[in-house]
C-alpha cells in the first residue's frame, strides 16, 4: 500500500503537531500500522502502532504524550504528539504490515519532517 505523510514542521517545545498518513487504498484489513521516527544520527524507533482491531502499542519513553489513531473510512492513519521536547525532532514515517514484527519491513512512506525547537 502506498502511503504519504503529512503534518510535520516546526514547533516550539512544549507545543503540539498531528501528523497524518493518507493510504492509496483501504487500511480497514490492514494487521498493522505504525509510525517510526529516525533522529539524527541515531538510530530509528517504532513511536507507536496500531492494529485492525484498533490495539494500541506504545514505546515507553512516549506514553502519555503520543497517541496514535485511524480513520478506516478515510483511509487515515494519526499520530497526534503533545508536550513536545527538542529530543522528539527527527524525520517521522508511516509503516503497514502483516504484524507489529514486521512493520521495519514493511510498506513505508517517504517521511515528514518534525522539528522541535527549544
Amino acid at each position: 500500500v502506498r502511503l504519504v505523510e503529512s503534518g510535520g514542521g516546526l514547533v516550539q517545545a512544549g507545543g503540539s503537531l498531528r501528523l497524518s498518513c493518507t493510504a492509496a487504498g483501504s487500511i480497514a484489513s490492514i494487521p498493522a500500522m505504525g509510525w517510526y521516527r529516525w533522529p539524527p544520527g541515531k538510530e530509528r524507533e517504532l513511536v507507536a502502532a496500531i492494529s485492525d482491531s484498533e490495539t494500541t502499542y506504545y514505546a515507553d519513553s512516549l506514553k502519555g504524550r503520543f497517541t496514535i489513531s485511524k480513520n478506516d473510512a478515510a483511509n487515515m492513519l494519526y499520530l497526534q504528539m503533545n508536550s513536545l521536547k527538542p529530543e522528539d525532532t527527527a524525520m517521522y514515517y508511516c509503516a503497514a504490515s502483516v504484524d507489529y514484527d514486521t512493520l521495519e519491513r514493511g510498506s513505508w512512506g517517504q517521511g515528514t519532517q518534525v522539528t522541535v525547537s527549544s
